[in-house]
């Protein structure tokens, strides 16, 4: 049975939706996931051909592989033949050398990270850089030195989103210090949240991760009515659903996309 194929997320890049100024990218974190099938993928799908047919339906993806592998130029030029002009890559910082550069060498290991991208040019939307929960910000000065140090070393002209998982970066100096830098604050809700986050704009862009193993009509329309105010100020935003065994991650990107859509 052939697999149908769902309604593009939203306007493809380069467009914006009637009535809204900024650009939403919706998508998934990772996309090599061949359980998708048959929910999203066609059956038997496999390797480059599943981004092909990922960036038919979606016009932005967090990449995963790159946290365990920094992509080479090579590789990257893979990614690119097989999606559109206006398709969006996130690339997640390679995990060793983000953390050797957040917490010892910031100007050799930011080179090394970014190196590579230049490959990308415009398709680049951002590097997603994950702080870990298990480093917590220092009761003294260190976390802020350490953190002022990594966005004087990182090169502005590499978009650069900032993910904190511990609580306890979450503090007004580390907000104001990303955006002096012109950082995007990464915004999380995660399955034991009780409340949404607080969406903070500390850069040109918004940084979703909505890691909640599904979501409701409703609670994807609150999220679309969060959205749109910074959408209608001009604002990008990419959201990212989390990976599942199913591929129900797609729908609730797809779904999202149409919430927003329905604010007009």
């Amino acid at each position: 049975m052939r697999t149908r194929r769902p309604p593009p997320a939203g306007p493809p890049a380069g467009r914006r939706a009637a009535g809204l100024s900024g650009r939403l990218y919706a998508g998934t974190s990772g996309f090599a996931y061949p359980d998708w099938a048959p929910r999203f993928y066609p059956t038997g799908i496999r390797g480059d051909a599943m981004l092909a047919y990922y960036a038919q339906t979606f016009r932005t993806v967090e990449l995963n592989n790159t946290f365990y592998a920094r992509p080479t130029e090579a590789r990257i030029r893979t990614w690119l033949a097989a999606t559109p002009a206006g398709f969006r890559f996130v690339v997640k910082a390679q995990r060793g050398g983000s953390m050797r550069a957040f917490l010892v060498a910031p100007t050799e290991s930011v080179p090394w990270l970014t190196e590579s991208l230049p490959a990308f040019d415009e398709r680049l939307g951002a590097v997603l850089f994950r702080v870990p929960a298990n480093v917590r910000r220092p009761a003294d000065a260190t976390g802020a030195a350490r953190l002022a140090a990594l966005l004087g070393a990182w090169p502005r002209s590499v978009p650069l989103a900032l993910e904190f998982q511990h609580e306890s970066w979450h503090v007004d100096r580390t907000f104001s210090t990303i955006r002096d830098a012109g950082a995007a604050l990464v915004t999380t809700e995660m399955p034991e949240d009780t409340v949404p986050p607080t969406i903070r704009l500390t850069g040109p862009f918004l940084y979703l991760r909505l890691r909640r193993h599904d979501y409701t009509a409703a609670e994807l329309t609150a999220w679309a009515q969060r959205l749109k105010p910074f959408l209608d100020a001009g604002h990008d935003a990419y959201v990212f659903f989390r990976h599942d065994e199913t591929g129900r991650a797609t729908e609730l990107a797809l779904d999202l996309a149409r919430a927003v859509t329905a604010l007009e």
